[in-house]
């Protein structure tokens, strides 16, 4: 395709403003961007979102970032009930978004051609539709609990919401590839006791559109797990387009303002621990404290992204007794950190962005799950991939986490890991190496 046929191309690109949402979606925007350079992408989301995601705007670029309202009420405090923000975001999304684009319209001479967004904003396909115009989503997570949620309703007919105590260790072998998932492991909102709160009626509400989608891209790459693939390639127009983490790592400079790699190259191979629970949630405060003291008494070399009230937590003297062996900081450069030969292991929330993150950099994991996709995640890095170790009981104590360190830098069962983590290294690398799929996804964008 020449590039002369993008020249009338508008994609109205619509993101989901929390967590990691933003930067995966605009990772594939800027590959996307590449290959159609005379094209133009319009990115829509909050004023906090754009002042982190695009710090020096570039006049000259194809992405162009428009800032929309937030849907919170003049004088809101923001809290800790992400749930609540996400409900008064959802509730005003559709509308903003509309006068975004008409903005965006006026600005470019360009009509929109395409409406591209997170699979979250599920009113997009009606967008879209109003529109007149091809809707493409993106799947943040992995093709695992992707399948999950398109399984909803059979879940639901299957297990008793009143009392999921006595399934939580059936398997989901009735949904192909699913064989190794547990009830405890699917995602939370999929048998909420409360359909009807925020996140499982924004996913049941995805589930109803997702067929509309011209094209759905999975962060995920082929060769990942077929079964699950072709199972749902049977459903939906499904294109891997990941792992987006090597899109952003070859597209983005590096900003390490706590010094944080200058630190690890003091540092011998594979002997550093870093702890990163992601920007929503964080341990509780005893299970901080267990994890500070296993880090303390097994003298590990540690980099911990701490923030926040979460200081207060640590032991009496840690910060102190520890200056020598650990470091700890508010932000780091994840995949800079992931990619550096002192990395030894990758202490996580599992969420599907950093499971691929040290998947791609062949950094072993150690699993807290919380919401979401953490639950499948933790159980494919623990017991189909063997990448990885999930703790005893699915939180942080200190008896666990030491044991889980010790089997990590254990010579053997260590090792045995390092070689699994390392083979699916060499099979993200390769199917990032094929630029296949992402013209595949340009075609169903740029094709009216």
């Amino acid at each position: 395709m020449t590039n002369s046929s993008h020249q009338s191309v508008h994609v109205a690109v619509l993101p989901f403003p929390f967590a990691s949402h933003v930067g995966s979606l605009l990772s594939l925007v800027q590959r996307l961007a590449e290959y159609a350079p005379d094209s133009v992408f319009s990115c829509f989301s909050t004023s906090k979102s754009i002042q982190k995601n695009f710090p020096t705007p570039n006049k000259t670029s194809n992405v162009r970032p428009y800032i929309v309202d937030d849907g919170l009420t003049e004088g809101y405090v923001i809290g800790p009930d992400l749930e609540e923000q996400v409900g008064y975001f959802l509730e005003a999304a559709a509308d903003n978004f509309r006068r975004g684009m008409e903005v965006a319209m006026a600005e470019t001479g360009r009509r929109v051609s395409c409406v591209m967004s997170d699979t979250f904003c599920w009113f997009s396909a009606n967008i879209a539709e109003e529109m007149h115009v091809p809707w493409v989503a993106m799947w943040n997570s992995g093709p695992f609990a992707l399948s999950a949620h398109l399984h909803t309703d059979l879940l639901r007919q299957t297990f008793d919401i009143s009392d999921l105590a006595k399934y939580e260790n059936q398997s989901l072998e009735f949904i192909p590839g699913l064989s190794a998932i547990r009830v405890k492991d699917i995602p939370p909102e999929i048998l909420h006791e409360n359909p009807n709160s925020t996140f499982p009626r924004m996913l049941d509400n995805m589930v109803q559109v997702l067929p509309r989608a011209r094209a759905i891209a999975v962060n995920a790459f082929d060769g990942l797990d077929p079964v699950v693939t072709k199972d749902l390639m049977s459903k939906l127009n499904i294109i891997n387009v990941g792992p987006l983490s090597l899109t952003l790592q070859k597209s983005s400079s590096i900003s390490d303002k706590h010094g944080c790699l200058e630190w690890l190259d003091k540092h011998d191979s594979t002997s550093v621990a870093y702890v990163a629970f992601g920007t929503i949630l964080m341990p509780s405060p005893e299970e901080i404290k267990a994890l500070a003291e296993a880090l303390e008494e097994k003298e590990i070399p540690f980099l911990w992204c701490i923030q926040g009230n979460a200081l207060d937590l640590l032991p009496y003297g840690f910060v102190e007794r520890t200056k020598e062996t650990g470091k700890l900081v508010p932000w780091a450069p994840q995949l800079q950190v992931l990619g550096h030969p002192a990395l030894g292991v990758h202490i996580t929330h599992s969420g599907w962005n950093s499971v691929l993150e040290s998947v791609v950099m062949g950094v072993p994991m150690i699993c807290r799950p919380f919401f979401a996709d953490h639950g499948p995640n933790t159980r494919l890095v623990d017991f189909v991939w063997k990448i990885g170790l999930a703790l005893e009981g699915g939180i942080i104590t200190k008896p666990n986490i030491l044991s889980a360190l010790e089997r990590i830098f254990s010579p053997e069962e260590g090792k045995k890991i390092r070689e699994n983590i390392g083979y699916l290294k060499v099979v993200a690398a390769k199917a990032n190496g094929s630029d296949g799929n992402f013209k595949k996804l340009l075609d169903a964008i740029t094709s009216i």
